[in-house]
């Protein structure tokens, strides 16, 4: 009997075989389209990527020298409209390009051998994952208008006559029930246009009435992203299907942009590859000495795009390329790369000793510091050896980010810094163990604002924390996407904060810019029904709390849901991480968790701001502290202001 049932329950008949349709097909899966969907937290969240596929197809027609510029409105609510003044769609296939697959002007087609979109899925993604788009296409006079809601044609206008300028006009607005509360952020928007005026001079950008214009290229996004001054004029170089930028920084680590036919590769690929094993070998061999490639790049800044026939990209998201040659016919791309630097950047050294001998310096002062901490380093990671960091201050996670191999889920991978042994046993104990893993911290660390980098290995926190990440030797292995910094929402938690802060600007700056470090934030006030408090404390393991229990980020949150309960309003007060229960703490790093990234801009005055903080002049701070302070309703002092 229960063969016969099993049989009936795993029955395979042609009823089983279907056939979704294109936009079905992507609002199912888009995953395989645009990566993941977000909320907009994070560059590479799907609006962004749905926008860029609309961007795209107007930067190819400007790339074959048709329209100077393109109009890009972003309205309050989450609506994009795009307008370019290219050739325009051909009247006739303005519905084949927006809603069937495999269909586009770049195959076989010359003109756009070097473009970005290649695949026929492009514009596509963007309507299907879209609540609502519109497309025109204007030329000749004549125009044509088609209308969807989730990729499904509600008006397609015959063809009329225009005083429209020729181009394609595009607008949409992303669906919220896929990105739920998703909203543009401005930083994330502008570094987009900015990259795009960067990567094609003379192009004119209008953002939200904004001019976006570059003359320079590559050199002005070097230095619109520089935090720091170059230590010598920034090298330019510019070739066939070939831009590059360098230049050195007082700064650890490495600081690289890399782009393949106007396209961000922010996971880098075989160009990123090619151009820092090039660079440092024609810098060690126009030195003549045996430097290490460490010592070269360490403080490097630098920015390098070519231009690939028929790219192919790790993923839709084309944010890692995988080409090893840079079209049918031509060299491959290490050896494009290093042909070109090793001529053009040799006789640039030869010819400008001057920046040739600040370079020298700077590569011998990182050699120097390398030696002298070699001890310590290696006494330093024996140590970190010898603690056993799954045990006692690191609650691993099975997914890791720096596993290429690995789980589709790699991207989600997280570690969250926590302080105290509460802290972290709240979160270790709702965790997701697949991608969630927990660090914690004893007590505060270390100021290590103008310490060296051996202050890092002898420190045991932070050289434990180095060794958990896996960035001992750069950012190139890091073993979680997201480093979350989570502390309690009091003065010694912010302090705890901006200590961290420090010493990530100090030694790890790639990890901030490239945009994997965030606060969580955590709610400040509970207010909950009295009638229904004593329910909610005996609710089931893993059970919602009740529909009149709220969770409150800001004071205004708080007196709303005061308003809602009236008298019967219950206030809790959370001062700690390490007082909210697991059961609680669950929807706070969970789908819903409230991420703020990290992000540092050459107008933030970083460095202003940590010589005034985290530096030496402790009468300053002490009236600052004194001019701001501010008594709040149960009388605990609050810096926050």
């Amino acid at each position: 009997m229960n063969d016969e049932l099993e049989q009936q329950e795993t029955s395979y008949t042609s009823d089983d075989i279907k056939t979704l349709d294109w936009k079905e097909h992507i609002r199912r899966r888009p995953g395989m389209y645009i990566g993941k969907l977000g909320d907009g937290t994070h560059p590479d969240d799907g609006i962004y990527v749905i926008l860029k596929e609309v961007l795209d197809n107007s930067i190819d027609e400007y790339a074959m020298g048709y329209g100077k510029q393109i109009t890009v409105d972003i309205a309050a609510d989450g609506t994009v409209a795009v307008r370019d003044y290219g050739r325009g769609i051909p009247l006739d296939k303005v519905v084949d390009v927006s809603s069937k697959m495999n269909t586009g002007g770049k195959y076989d087609s010359a003109a756009f051998k070097k473009s970005v979109g290649l695949n026929g899925v492009g514009i596509k993604a963007t309507n299907a994952l879209s609540s609502y788009f519109e497309i025109s296409a204007y030329r000749n006079g004549e125009g044509k208008t088609v209308k969807y809601e989730r990729g499904e044609i509600i008006e397609n206008l015959p063809i009329y006559k225009t005083d429209e300028q020729d181009g394609t006009s595009v607008r949409f607005k992303p669906d919220g029930d896929l990105f739920r509360n998703f909203s543009f952020k401005e930083e994330t928007v502008e570094t987009m246009m900015k990259n795009y005026s960067f990567l094609n001079t003379g192009l004119t950008i209008i953002y939200n009435g904004r001019k976006i214009h570059s003359r320079n290229g590559l050199l002005d996004l070097l230095k619109d992203r520089m935090t720091n001054e170059p230590l010598y004029p920034i090298i330019h170089f510019t070739g066939q299907d070939i831009e590059v930028v360098i230049t050195h920084a007082a700064q650890y680590g490495e600081e690289f942009y890399s782009f393949v036919n106007g396209q961000h590769t922010t996971q880098g690929g075989t160009h990123l590859t090619a151009f820092r094993e090039a660079v440092s070998r024609t810098i060690k061999e126009f030195y003549g000495k045996n430097f290490e490639y460490s010592d070269i790049r360490n403080g490097m800044v630098a920015a390098i795009s070519i231009k690939v026939e028929e790219p192919v990209f790790e993923s839709q998201t084309k944010t890692k390329l995988g080409s090893r040659d840079m079209g049918p016919n031509g060299p491959t791309v290490a050896k494009f790369i290093s042909d070109f630097l090793k001529k053009e950047l040799d006789n640039y050294l030869h010819i400008n000793s001057d920046t040739a001998e600040i370079m020298l310096h700077k590569i011998q002062e990182s050699e120097k510091e390398r030696k002298a901490i070699a001890g310590v380093t290696k006494q330093a990671r024996e140590r970190a050896k010898k603690v056993s960091l799954h045990n006692k201050k690191l609650r691993d996670c099975r997914i890791h980010y720096n596993d290429t191999k690995g789980d589709d889920r790699r991207n989600e991978s997280t570690i969250f810094i926590t302080e105290g042994d509460s802290a972290s046993g709240s979160i270790t104990k709702i965790r997701d163990v697949e991608t969630q893993a927990v660090f914690s911290l004893r007590g505060k660390p270390l100021n290590t604002y103008g310490k060296t980098q051996k202050v890092v290995y002898e420190n045991d926190e932070f050289n434990l924390l180095q060794a958990a990440l896996n960035i001992e030797e750069g950012i190139d292995g890091l073993r979680y996407n997201k480093v979350v910094i989570a502390t309690d929402a009091d003065v010694d938690g912010m302090h705890i904060r901006l200590l961290m802060i420090t010493f990530l600007i100090q030694f790890f700056p790639d990890l901030i810019k490239k945009g994997h470090v965030y606060i969580l934030q955590t709610p400040l006030f509970r207010v909950r029904n009295k009638k229904t408090s004593r329910r909610q404390n005996k609710r089931k393991k893993g059970e919602n709390a009740p529909s009149d229990t709220f969770y409150c980020y800001t004071d205004e949150e708080r007196i709303a849901a005061i308003e809602r309960l009236g008298n019967n309003a219950e206030i809790t007060r959370f001062k700690g991480l390490g007082e909210i229960s697991p059961d609680e703490f669950r929807s706070f790093i969970g789908a819903d968790m409230r991420l703020d990234p990290v992000v540092w801009r050459k107008e933030d005055s970083v460095n202003d701001m940590l010589e005034f903080y985290m530096g030496k002049n402790t009468m300053e701070r002490q009236l600052f502290i004194i001019n701001n302070l501010v008594v709040e309703d149960d009388g605990e002092l609050d810096m926050t202001h």
